[in-house]
């Protein structure tokens, strides 16, 4: 690429920021298609794809151009110990869509009601994308791209499906809202066709998602410990979920 530069400014407003060698790696794995990525040492980020990721290391060797580290530093909110960089084109909402909508479902939605903590929607995000869900839902304000949620995702937001939508038009299929007044997880068995809702660690479920529920689900906790961080939850619910034989290999 002549001018990596500015056809990094021509596409910032509508791209999604890859920050970070690990970032590019997953979402180059998982189909993403990567208009331009910079480099502010291209040999070094070439023997890291060595090490770590033999499988795109054509891919990042087409793509990767260097750029003078004050230049790099120009292009992103914070620069990241790794020095590369890419923008990413951002997977259709209708596709997404249709794939939250499909059924039967062989993998669980996850709902994120509400959210606050961008880095904590990120690591569910890596969370999702680890067990094999098929997407991730946030409600209400929080933007579920912000480059500080898919920073925390590790570029796998190309692995699932993430959109966010109002609880009125959540995915069908059984909806297990997790409250701490629920049903002990360990004695219930949840099925691929799931919505699996949590709230916030600061407020819980909202009224609207509490009351669509159909089942309210609690994790075992030890007596007078107030909560679990929301991607534990998460982790713990998946967990329970694949124990049951879910967690196919896609």
């Amino acid at each position: 690429m002549n001018d990596p530069v500015g056809a990094w400014r021509r596409l910032a407003g509508g791209a999604v920021l890859l920050d970070g060698f690990h970032a590019l790696k997953h979402a180059l794995r998982f189909g993403a298609e990567v208009p331009v990525a910079v480099a502010a040492d291209r040999e070094a980020a070439l023997a890291l794809a060595d090490e770590l990721a033999p499988d795109v290391r054509d891919a990042l060797d087409a793509l990767l151009v260097e750029v003078g580290r004050e230049t790099y530093a120009s292009l992103v909110p914070r620069p990241h110990p790794t020095a590369v960089a890419a923008l990413a084109v951002r997977p259709s909402r209708e596709a997404g869509l249709r794939a939250l909508a499909h059924m039967p479902r062989s993998a669980p939605v996850v709902v994120l009601d509400e959210p606050r903590n961008l880095g904590n929607a990120g690591a569910v995000i890596r969370l999702a994308a680890g067990f094999g869900a098929t997407g991730v839902v946030t409600t209400g304000t929080l933007d579920p791209w912000h480059p500080t949620v898919v920073r925390g995702g590790a570029g796998l937001h190309f692995a699932t499906v993430v959109e966010r939508l109002s609880v009125r038009t959540l995915p069908r299929g059984p909806l297990f809202a997790l409250d701490p007044e629920g049903e002990d997880i360990r004695g219930l068995k949840l099925p691929d066709d799931a919505v699996l809702a949590f709230g916030s660690e600061r407020s819980g479920l909202s009224a609207e998602l509490r009351e669509r529920a159909d089942h309210l689900v609690a994790l075992p906790m030890r007596p007078q410990v107030s909560s679990y961080n929301l991607a534990t939850s998460v982790a713990m619910t998946l967990y329970h979920w694949s124990a049951g034989g879910g967690a196919p290999v896609r």
